[in-house]
């Protein structure tokens, strides 16, 4: 199946074809797909699929040894039926929004205080970040957010990139622990012209200015080192 979401993230709705059907499941695999199904703190996509002239209504995303699964709310319909997929474009977008922020974030205490991330999870406008940052405190958290805002303005490139091959990947991560599947032979990388470069598999925007702007809401000790910052994504003078 193609994802095209990994390539173009901004395509809304997308015409294909019913390729695997699973009743057990009450799911289907497609052609071609727009839906991310959900994965490294990034909330999987709302959508609903039109096939011959009934709207089904997409319950969840599943994954095993076949693939990725989109489970509707009923199976009436054949293989090779014509499905087209619209995605809840306003979600999918402030999602990608809020995912390049958090890559700003990353990028802004790395470069500068060398921290490291170990924890995240996002949902449209809002997220968490876990860093191994002790002494964080009030003074650091207003001029970290003042320096991601300072970046988000410089409106820099957001590009999608692959590699082969690992064996220089730990010198662009940016977690406490390797995450990815081992065995991998080429990674997807998020590249941020200028500021941070890490794999990812999530969707993006295409220039740091689309995020609008971020308010870290607060932070909170998750240990004697770790760290846990808050931030809202607002559009700018909200």
């Amino acid at each position: 199946m193609e994802l095209v979401y990994l390539e173009d993230a901004y395509v809304k709705e997308l015409e294909t074809i019913i390729t695997s059907i699973d009743p057990e499941l009450s799911a289907v695999q497609f052609e071609k797909s727009i839906i991310y199904p959900g994965g490294g703190g990034q909330a999987k996509d709302h959508a609903v699929i039109e096939i011959g002239g009934r709207t089904f209504d997409l319950k969840d995303c599943k994954k095993d040894d076949r693939g990725i699964w989109y489970v509707l709310d009923a199976i009436d319909f054949n293989l090779q039926d014509v499905a087209v997929i619209r995605l809840d474009w306003e979600r999918r977008y402030n999602l990608m929004r809020t995912h390049t922020a958090m890559h700003i974030l990353c990028g802004v205490v790395w470069n500068e205080y060398q921290k490291k991330v170990t924890g995240g999870n996002m949902e449209p406008l809002k997220a968490r970040m876990d860093f191994e940052f002790e002494g964080l405190n009030d003074e650091l958290v207003r001029e970290i957010e003042h320096r991601v805002n300072e970046e988000i303005a410089t409106n820099h490139a957001v590009h999608i990139k692959q590699i082969r091959g690992a064996e220089n990947i730990d010198e662009l991560l940016r977690t406490k622990t390797n995450l990815l599947p081992p065995g991998l032979t080429e990674i997807r990388l998020v590249e941020i012209e200028n500021l941070d470069m890490q794999p990812d598999g999530g969707t993006h925007v295409v220039g740091t200015a689309e995020v609008g702007e971020i308010t870290i809401t607060g932070f909170e000790n998750k240990g004697r080192i770790n760290k846990r910052i808050r931030l809202e994504v607002r559009n700018p003078g909200q």
